[in-house]
């Protein structure tokens, strides 16, 4: 079983930034590809980035050049620096793990968070 919990959600203006982090425990994080989603209101889950245990990433179109995500595996955390955010970035971002990968299919991952509200105002 691994647990995942997310921080560093908020309140921004257009063109702002958040970082966001994902702490694991529970089980070998380094086993696991990570990945992060997001939910609009009435949408569905959507994919934005994943990192594998040698540092290889992939992000979704829509946040290219403006998201990086990162692992620290001794220290079992996931960071997604965003920046120059937009208002259709307004979603709750959920940190997920999965033993495949990597991937960007939401079936993919067994383990999620509970999400962290990311609002950006115009």
């Amino acid at each position: 079983q691994v647990q995942l919990v997310e921080s560093g959600g908020g309140l921004v203006q257009a063109g702002g930034s958040l970082r966001l982090s994902c702490a694991a425990s529970g089980r070998t994080f380094s086993n696991y590809v990570m990945g992060w989603f997001r939910q609009a209101p009435g949408k569905e889950r959507e994919f934005v980035a994943t990192i594998t245990y040698f540092r290889s990433t992939y992000y979704a179109d829509s946040v290219k050049g403006r998201f990086t995500i990162s692992r620290d595996n001794a220290k079992n955390t996931v960071v997604m620096q965003m920046y120059s955010l937009k208002p259709e970035d307004t979603a709750v971002y959920y940190c997920a793990a999965s033993s495949r990968g990597p991937t960007r299919l939401y079936s993919d991952y067994t383990y999620w968070g509970q999400g962290t509200q990311v609002t950006v105002s115009s």
